[in-house]
């Protein structure tokens, strides 16, 4: 298999190509406007054969950006984007829409077949509070002819001074609306896909079910092309198996929800950690299973390169 290569546009994006395809680009300094609570975003995602399985900003939630670590509810904050939701009162916009703004670089390299970024950041409310600190790691690698995967890797430190409860609209009384996490908006003509999971294959009834892992495929247009994109949950992370947030009939999104029902209480200086696999492939739902496990596999070889010193 060919080695990645990763490149940096200093103070706004990185990059990482297999060849002549660039299979992802890292957008940490955005140009979002404060509505739509600015935060870093993996936009354009691509396959191995250069498939586009992500979308940006669609018109219908303009907050939704490719891939991101997005949270709805921390405290009374929202790092999501849009309008909070509010029970009783449905969603309503209000002044609380945080930014996570980079801080600084702490490492950029590529090494035994695999390209890591990984950056400092501040969580900052709309009022201008420091509200977290985080370290984040992003580490691709390929793992087959047709399939790469990505790890995902978050510790979030509350600075804030206070106790910080972390939930979604179904923590606040919205039924089966647990959403916040690592969320993945797929593109429009994956709307009507299947989902995959280890206990076979389905639509929207599986939101809120407690999987360690789910796929979505999903068709292209112009092409007809099938396409995988798959998500693991690490076994360290808080609540795990997670419940799962996800969409096929309205539009295409996965996002493995630590906080789908209940509320996850981060002390005042205490640090929460949390760590995915997302798998793209070239391929149908029948491939689903494996690509579970090579992610799993990667996921396994990112605690070797942690345990050896490389930033988490």
């Amino acid at each position: 298999m060919n080695a990645l290569d990763i490149s940096h546009d200093v103070g706004a994006t990185v990059t990482v190509r297999d060849g002549g395809t660039e299979l992802f680009r890292y957008v940490y300094h955005p140009d979002t406007v404060q509505l739509e609570s600015p935060k870093p975003y993996i936009h354009p995602l691509r396959t191995r054969a250069g498939k586009v399985v992500s979308l940006f900003r669609p018109h219908d939630h303009v907050w939704h950006k490719g891939i991101a670590w997005s949270l709805p509810h921390v405290g009374e904050e929202n790092f999501w984007g849009g309008p909070t939701y509010v029970h009783g009162r449905f969603y309503v916009q209000l002044e609380n829409n945080g930014t996570q703004a980079h801080r600084g670089v702490v490492t950029l390299n590529r090494a035994d077949g695999t390209a890591t970024f990984t950056h400092d950041l501040d969580w900052i409310t709309q009022s201008g509070k420091l509200f977290f600190t985080e370290r984040r790691t992003l580490r691709a690698s390929l793992v087959s002819p047709h399939a790469w995967a990505l790890t995902f890797e978050t510790q979030m430190t509350n600075v804030s001074g206070t106790d910080v409860a972390m939930g979604s609209p179904t923590t606040k009384g919205r039924e089966n609306a647990g959403y916040g996490g690592l969320f993945w908006r797929g593109p429009r003509s994956f709307t009507g896909g299947q989902f995959v999971t280890e206990e076979g294959m389905g639509g929207d009834e599986v939101r809120g079910r407690r999987l360690p892992w789910m796929a979505f495929a999903g068709r292209h247009d112009e092409t007809d092309a099938q396409s995988l994109v798959l998500m693991v949950d690490d076994a360290a992370n808080p609540n795990h198996p997670p419940q799962w947030f996800a969409r096929t009939e309205e539009f295409a999104c996965l996002n493995p929800a630590p906080f789908f029902s209940e509320e996850l209480t981060v002390e005042a200086g205490a640090t929460v950690r949390f760590r995915y696999g997302v798998g793209i492939a070239d391929a149908d739902a029948s491939a689903a299973p494996a690509l579970a496990d090579a992610v799993r596999e990667v996921l396994a070889r990112s605690d070797t390169i942690t345990a050896a010193g490389e930033p988490a």
